[in-house]
């Protein structure tokens, strides 16, 4: 477990854990850099849009991938998502079936995407944009992968978190890094930062210069559900990136946080943590509540027991992104034939 800060330094004054890990980040970052060097095995007949992300953890892309395919779907587009199904026990390539896979068989994210358009889950990401493909795809998105060299990609978006940025700019295990930023960065066609408007002007300030792309700006926008958060009473459990986030999130709506449960990135919920929430619950007279990436992990039981806050990724100007979209052949304006 990383020191609290440890991560949070500016790449001016990293703190004496990065410096004392640099020789292994060094390490690290040689390894990353060699496989990435590597000639794409697979070129795909159909565009290929990979959504990744330089940081470890989380930074929205999920978000970004469901973002995109509901756009291209909008222009008539076949979209099909690929994913590599971390903590699913299937290595694929196999079609995602939400009326019979689990998050154990697939994986939250995947199982998260395929409420939106179809998915596949592929430990060997060639596999699965090769199934996507054959199967009548016009376009595939690759969820994650930015350091993955197996298949080509046509277009790049990395994923960052406006808030955080890129950490202290160092590589694990230094930092939050999988690879240098420069490195990263020459491979990006996009880089999109998701927050607030002050943490966007933060991320300016702090890494504007170190962006060579175009920069694309969005934020998380909470869905309407009908259920009124102001003042209600809650216990809110989240196993994502950035907990804290989330919890941000409801203090906005004005749900009163009796206790925030920060559970690990894809953590299982299991009946024993789910049992103690629902005791706490009862004795605070207070509603349990989660993420919809949290919530597809819930056993059958307590679906009905949880609410769900649900949000969407909002672009400012989707208009670059259009653009090399038409470059691909992939018109905003027109179906391919």
């Amino acid at each position: 477990m990383k020191p609290p800060g440890f991560w949070e330094n500016p790449p001016s004054r990293p703190g004496w854990q990065a410096r004392a890990l640099a020789p292994l980040a060094a390490v690290f970052a040689f390894a990353t850099a060699h496989r990435v060097a590597r000639r794409p095995s697979f070129r795909a007949r159909i565009p290929v849009i990979c959504v990744g992300n330089l940081n470890i953890g989380g930074t929205g892309k999920t978000p970004t991938a469901i973002a995109l395919a509901t756009r291209l779907i909008g222009r008539g587009l076949a979209v099909h998502v690929v994913s590599r199904g971390y903590g699913g026990r299937l290595k694929g390539p196999v079609e995602v079936n939400p009326a019979i896979h689990l998050a154990a068989d697939v994986g939250d994210e995947p199982l998260l995407i395929a409420a939106f358009t179809t998915t596949w889950v592929a430990r060997d990401r060639h596999e699965g944009v090769r199934a996507a493909q054959a199967a009548g795809a016009d376009v595939v998105i690759l969820d994650d992968g930015h350091q993955n060299p197996s298949v080509k990609k046509d277009l790049s978006i990395v994923v960052v978190d406006a808030a955080r940025g890129f950490g202290n700019g160092r590589v694990i295990p230094a930092g939050p890094l999988r690879e240098p930023i420069s490195v990263g960065l020459q491979r990006a066609d996009f880089v999109l930062s998701i927050g607030a408007e002050r943490e966007q002007e933060t991320f300016s300030v702090g890494w504007g210069k170190h962006l060579r792309g175009a920069r694309l700006v969005g934020r998380l926008a909470t869905l309407p559900t009908g259920a009124d958060w102001a003042g209600m009473r809650v216990i809110a459990f989240a196993g994502i990136g950035h907990p804290e986030k989330f919890f941000a999130t409801l203090r906005g709506l004005g749900a009163v946080i009796v206790r925030g449960e920060e559970l690990d990135d894809h953590q299982l919920l299991g009946e024993p943590l789910l049992k103690r929430l629902e005791a706490e619950a009862l004795v605070h007279d207070a509603q349990l509540v989660t993420t919809e990436k949290d919530a597809v992990r819930l056993p059958d039981a307590y679906k009905r027991k949880v609410m769900t806050l649900p949000v969407r990724l909002e672009i400012e100007d989707w208009a670059p992104i259009e653009r090399a979209l038409e470059n691909l052949g992939l018109s905003p304006f027109s179906t391919r034939p």
